[in-house]
């Protein structure tokens, strides 16, 4: 009797308590059979919908997930970094030859510009001073009477005026090198042909001198003209002569132009001319530019120096 009076209490619970009951018994048989919550159990124990949900492992598996990826983004930056890094070494050792080597290019065209500056310009200083002074020491022998002659002179044998070419006074000497047409003057040749000077009956007055650098005394023998006047200067003589030929290009060993009767001026006959030789085309030596020149007449030099016509 009791037993069925368990059985019908039993089976006439109250709804509102069998809920109730099945609700607060429900974890412990969800966890004995290992089975999901009740729906209103799970809606009951879940965060509300705007908080983030949980991480559902451990937090030792978390932090271990989390070092992880550090160690992986660590990785990766330095790889990067590394990768980056070798690139501006090698840019950098690019842009420190090319530094370099431009460097020494501006230097080199400093020192090539200052070379050109001192052989075209400042040598014409040193020369046109030099050649001056010595001008100077010749006319001071001629207003004193002194010297041994008329074309001989330890200083120089007299001055070449060219209107056309220039408008200065060319002290001329004996000899064609380097050390003296570096004087700033013009010489005239001793080998390999022997010159014939103004004063002789017959020959050619042979002269030479630098068209740059050096006083360049004949850099505009390029503006002589056939028929021009050529005048040399003595102490008691001016000697005048006339342009006949010009032969603008000749091999720098053609010695022939230089001869008493000179090749290629068209003169079968010896006579009394001049010749004016120097280098071309103009800052090189690689050919000679040609003038010859013939006696037309002599004037005596006056108490004044006074020049001839051609030089008026």
């Amino acid at each position: 009797m009791s037993d069925g009076k368990r059985e019908s209490t039993a089976e006439t619970v109250d709804p509102g308590e069998t809920a109730e009951a099945v609700t607060e018994d429900s974890p412990a048989r969800d966890s004995a059979a290992g089975g999901p919550a009740p729906e209103d159990s799970a809606r009951k124990d879940s965060p509300p919908e705007d908080s983030a949900p949980e991480d559902p492992s451990s937090p030792e598996d978390a932090s271990s997930h989390k070092a992880a990826e550090k160690e992986v983004e660590k990785g990766t930056q330095e790889a990067a970094g590394e990768a980056g890094r070798s690139k501006p070494v090698r840019r950098g050792r690019l842009a420190a030859v090319i530094g370099v080597v431009g460097e020494l290019l501006i230097t080199a065209g400093l020192v090539l510009a200052l070379f050109v500056v001192y052989s075209l310009w400042w040598t014409n200083v040193l020369a046109d001073r030099q050649a001056a002074k010595q001008g100077d020491r010749v006319r001071e022998h001629w207003a004193a009477g002194r010297g041994p002659g008329d074309l001989d002179t330890r200083d120089g044998i007299g001055f070449l005026h060219v209107p056309a070419m220039s408008g200065d006074d060319i002290l001329v000497k004996k000899g064609t090198d380097p050390k003296e047409l570096n004087q700033g003057i013009a010489g005239y040749y001793t080998e390999p042909v022997k010159s014939g000077l103004p004063q002789d009956q017959s020959g050619n007055f042979s002269l030479a001198a630098h068209r740059d650098g050096h006083g360049a005394k004949f850099h505009n023998i390029d503006k002589i003209d056939k028929g021009d006047a050529i005048v040399f200067e003595t102490k008691n003589t001016w000697f005048v002569y006339k342009v006949f030929k010009i032969l603008p290009q000749t091999s720098k060993y053609n010695v022939d132009v230089i001869d008493p009767v000179p090749k290629g001026s068209g003169k079968k006959e010896r006579g009394r001319y001049i010749t004016l030789t120097t280098c071309t085309p103009v800052y090189t030596s690689k050919y000679r530019y040609i003038v010859w020149g013939e006696l037309v007449r002599t004037q005596d030099v006056d108490e004044d120096r006074t020049p001839p016509a051609e030089l008026r």
